[in-house]
C-alpha cells in the first residue's frame, strides 16, 4: 500500500502545537508593507488558532505534520 502523505504546501502554512490545536497565518502580510500602519503590521503579525470546523477539513492532509 502506498503511504499516505502530508501535503506539501500545507506544512509551512500551518503549525501544530503542543496540544493539538493548528495555528494559521494571516493574510495581507507579504508584501506592499510600506503603506501600512505599525498597528496593521502587528496585528497581522499574530498567529491565531483556526477554527474548529476548518480543522476537521484539513485532518486528512495534516495527518503526518507535526
Amino acid at each position: 500500500m502506498p503511504k499516505m502523505k502530508t501535503h506539501s504546501s500545507l506544512k509551512d502554512r500551518f503549525k501544530i502545537t503542543g496540544t493539538g490545536k493548528v495555528k494559521r497565518y494571516k493574510a495581507y502580510r507579504n508584501h506592499l508593507l510600506s503603506h501600512k500602519s505599525a498597528r496593521q503590521k502587528r496585528v497581522l503579525a499574530t498567529q491565531p488558532n483556526m477554527a474548529q470546523g476548518d480543522v476537521r477539513r484539513l485532518q486528512q492532509q495534516l495527518a503526518n505534520l507535526k
